[in-house]
């Protein structure tokens, strides 16, 4: 376990007390897409497996009562923490306790932070959109002296026809 956890780039520690098998089922089934897995250890074994892997800063009592740990695999911390919120949400039975992202231990109010960011894929989306805006605007700025100037061209081809056929009329 102390490999696993090691090589994990997220963990998220939760306690399940209350939910049943169905539940914790269908929880490990929303991970898993995301590279995530849910496992119910003994809290001596977590405490080992996080001295052996290096991984120091917990505190003692984050590993007291049932625990759940959600090992991340996947690149993305913030789709699982969004994923344990919104199950939290579903079964209130279920609370996350803590999490270590990036070498950094967050508590419950840093994991429900986590999760009301966007995911990657979100923040991808929307930075490639303000690029695209950028260079859309900048195209119409360097575009617009020419526009101006063949409206212009028109305006006046347009005001000789009218004079010159004026007279003609006349």
């Amino acid at each position: 376990m102390a490999g696993a956890l090691k090589k994990a780039p997220h963990l998220y520690f939760t306690h399940f007390q209350g939910l049943k098998f169905m539940e914790l089922a269908e929880l490990r089934k929303k991970l898993k897409p995301l590279g995530c897995k849910y496992q119910v250890v003994k809290n001596s074994l977590v405490e080992y497996a996080l001295k052996d892997s290096g991984i120091s800063g917990f505190a003692d009592e984050m590993l007291k009562g049932p625990l759940g740990l959600v090992v991340g695999q996947g690149t993305d911390p913030v789709a699982a923490a969004k994923v344990l919120a919104a199950f939290a949400k579903e079964f209130p039975k279920l609370k996350i306790h803590a999490g270590y992202v990036e070498g950094q231990w967050l508590g419950t109010d840093g994991c429900s932070q986590l999760a009301k960011l966007g995911t990657k894929p979100d923040l991808l989306a929307m930075m490639a959109g303000t690029l695209y805006s950028v260079v859309a605007q900048a195209a119409g700025v360097l575009q617009a002296p020419i526009r101006d100037l063949a409206l212009v061209l028109k305006a006046l081809e347009g005001q000789k026809q009218k004079d010159g056929t004026a007279p003609a009329a006349a």
